[in-house]
C-alpha cells in the first residue's frame, strides 16, 4: 500500500486545487463588474475621504487620517477596493493601529491591509517610537553577516508584529541588486551588490514572513538597483540590455519566484535598450508579459508601484496610465491619485471594449487566489 501513497497524495492535491479553483470561479461569477474592478485597486485610506485633497503624498501627514469615518464608509460602498496601504502618518500607537485595521477590514471589498515594512529606514511601524517592536538596520547591513538565518529571523520578527496588528501583506523584500553607487533610492535597502547573495537573502526573507503569517512581495521588477534617478520624482532608466539584466537583476527575482512569492511589484523605470522606447516597465507588455510571465514563469499577482509617483504622473494622465498598466499585464493598481476618477476611467475602458472583461477576470482570479492563500497562512 505504501508505494501508492505518493499517487494518492498527488490525487488529493489535484482534488483540493480543483475544489479551490471551483470556489474562486463561483465567487468570480457572483461579482459585479464594479466589485471586480475594485479588487484591482490598493489605495491609501485618504483616497476614501473626499474632503482630503492633496497635490502630492507629501501633503498627507498633516491630515493625520488614523480612523475610519462615515465619509470613508460611503465612498467604499460606491468604490469597493481590494486593499488598503498604511503609511507612517496613518499610525499613532498600538491601540489606534489595531482598531484602524479592524475597521478597514470591515469595509466593502474584503480589503487586505498592506504596509512597507522592510526594516531599516523603510519601516512604518518600527520607526514609530510608540511601538516597542524589534528594530533592524537596513537589510543590506543585516545581510552583511553573510548568514541567511539573520535575514530570516529579522523577517520573522517583522512579520510577527505586523501579523499581531492585523496586516496581511508586507511590500518586502527588496529584490534589487545594489550595483550603482550613485543610486539615491535603493542603496542598502537591497541585500547586496552581488546577485547570488541577494537571491539567497530574498528567499530567507520570504521564508521568515511566511512563517509569521504575512505574505511578501518582490520589488522592484525588473530591478531598480542600477538606476541613478528616483522614480518617485520623475523619469528613471537603466541602459542595460536584457542579457545584462538577466545575468544580474533577474537572479534574485528568479529565486523569489521559485520560492513561491505570491506578488511582484513593478518599477516605473524605463529600459530603452530592451523595449526600444522610454515607456516605464509598469506600462510595458514586453517587460511584464513576455519577460516576467513568459521567461520567468511568474503566475502570481503583479502590482504596480505607486501610480502617483513622478515617473508616471509627469508623463501620463492618471486615467491613461491605469488603463495602460492593466493592458500591459498589471493586476493591481497601487496608490492612484483620485481613486474615484481612476476607477471610472477603467470602468469606461471595459465598457467601451478597450479592456476586455476577460482581462479583468484574469486579474481578479489571481487576486482571489492571493487572498485565499494569505488567509491560509
Amino acid at each position: 500500500m505504501k508505494r501508492y501513497w505518493p499517487i494518492i497524495a498527488a490525487l488529493a492535491t489535484v482534488v483540493a486545487c480543483s475544489g479551490e479553483d471551483a470556489l474562486i470561479e463561483e465567487k468570480l461569477s457572483e461579482m459585479t463588474l464594479r466589485e471586480k474592478l475594485g479588487q484591482m485597486f490598493y489605495i491609501r485610506p485618504e483616497a476614501l475621504d473626499p474632503t482630503i485633497v492633496y497635490a502630492t503624498s507629501n501633503d498627507l501627514p498633516e491630515f493625520k487620517l488614523q480612523a475610519v469615518n462615515e465619509r470613508m464608509k460611503a465612498t467604499a460602498a460606491e468604490y469597493p477596493m481590494g486593499g488598503v496601504v498604511l503609511f507612517g502618518h496613518n499610525i499613532l500607537d498600538p491601540a489606534q493601529l489595531t482598531q484602524f485595521i479592524k475597521d478597514l477590514r470591515d469595509l466593502p471589498g474584503d480589503p487586505l491591509i498592506c504596509v512597507d515594512e522592510e526594516g531599516g529606514r523603510v519601516a512604518r511601524v518600527a520607526n514609530n517610537p510608540a511601538f516597542g517592536v524589534p528594530k533592524f538596520e537596513n537589510m543590506g547591513r543585516v545581510a552583511a553577516s553573510g548568514r541567511t538565518r539573520d535575514v530570516a529571523d529579522a523577517a520573522f520578527a517583522i512579520g510577527s508584529y505586523l501579523h499581531s496588528f492585523g496586516f496581511n501583506l508586507d511590500f518586502a523584500p527588496v529584490a534589487d541588486v545594489n550595483t550603482n553607487p550613485e543610486n539615491v533610492v535603493i542603496g542598502e535597502r537591497a541585500f547586496s551588490s552581488d546577485p547570488a547573495t541577494a537571491a539567497s537573502m530574498v528567499k530567507a526573507y520570504l521564508k521568515g514572513l511566511r512563517k509569521a503569517g504575512v505574505a511578501g512581495c518582490l520589488k522592484h521588477f525588473p530591478g531598480h538597483g542600477d538606476t541613478k534617478a528616483d522614480s518617485h520624482f520623475g523619469y528613471a532608466m537603466s541602459a542595460k540590455t536584457w542579457e545584462e539584466i538577466d545575468a544580474c537583476e533577474m537572479i534574485p527575482f528568479k529565486a523569489g519566484i521559485r520560492a513561491g512569492v505570491p506578488m511582484v511589484m513593478t518599477a516605473h523605470i524605463s529600459l530603452p535598450s530592451v523595449t526600444g522606447t522610454d515607456i516605464p516597465s509598469t506600462l510595458s507588455p514586453l517587460i511584464l508579459q513576455e519577460k516576467l510571465r513568459g521567461e520567468l514563469g511568474f503566475k502570481g499577482v503583479i502590482i504596480t508601484d505607486a501610480m502617483e509617483m513622478g515617473a508616471i504622473t509627469m508623463q501620463y494622465k492618471t486615467e491613461e496610465a491605469c488603463v495602460l498598466a492593466i493592458l500591459a499585464g498589471c493586476d493591481i493598481l497601487l496608490c492612484v491619485h483620485e481613486y474615484g476618477r481612476a476607477f471610472e476611467a477603467v470602468l469606461s475602458a471595459v465598457q467601451d471594449g478597450t479592456i476586455p472583461e476577460s482581462r479583468i477576470d484574469e486579474s481578479v482570479r489571481r487576486i482571489l487566489h492571493l487572498k485565499k492563500l494569505q488567509k491560509s497562512l
